[in-house]
Formats: C-alpha cells, sequence, structure tokens
C-alpha cells in the first residue's frame, strides 16, 4: 500500500478506520509524497479540497478507487 512505504511503516498494521493524519509519521512531506506516489504509480490526481476532506484510510481508498474508475 502506497501509505505504508510513504509512512514507512511497513511492520505495522494499517486500519480503513484509522485516521491517517494522526499517525506519528505523518507531516506535509509526507502528504505531498503520497499524492505524488498516487499520482505517479495509479494516474490518480486528487484535488486538495477532496483530499483535506479525508479522514480515514478508507476514506483514501474510497478517494483513489473513485478516481481509477472515474
Amino acid at each position: 500500500m502506497a501509505l505504508k512505504e510513504v509512512l514507512e511503516i511497513q511492520d505495522k498494521d494499517v486500519l480503513s478506520t484509522d485516521k491517517f493524519r494522526h499517525y506519528p509519521e505523518w507531516d506535509s512531506l509526507a502528504q505531498l509524497t503520497l499524492i505524488a506516489m498516487l499520482d505517479e504509480e495509479y494516474s490518480v490526481s486528487l484535488e486538495m479540497n477532496l483530499f483535506k476532506d479525508l479522514v480515514t484510510v478508507g476514506d483514501l481508498f474510497k478517494a483513489v478507487t473513485a478516481a481509477m474508475e472515474g
């Protein structure tokens, strides 16, 4: 998962209910890196207005999935 790669937390479980901004590893650089990785690896471009409204890992997953389908 891109989020685990960006945050370098491969040894931790990530739940869909987790609030990704609450991870200790989350910061503005992680945010930019995640957005860039999603664009590069999945051709998904999330607008900042949408991204700022995402709260949980599940919200992020749904937004990425919807962008990939649409």
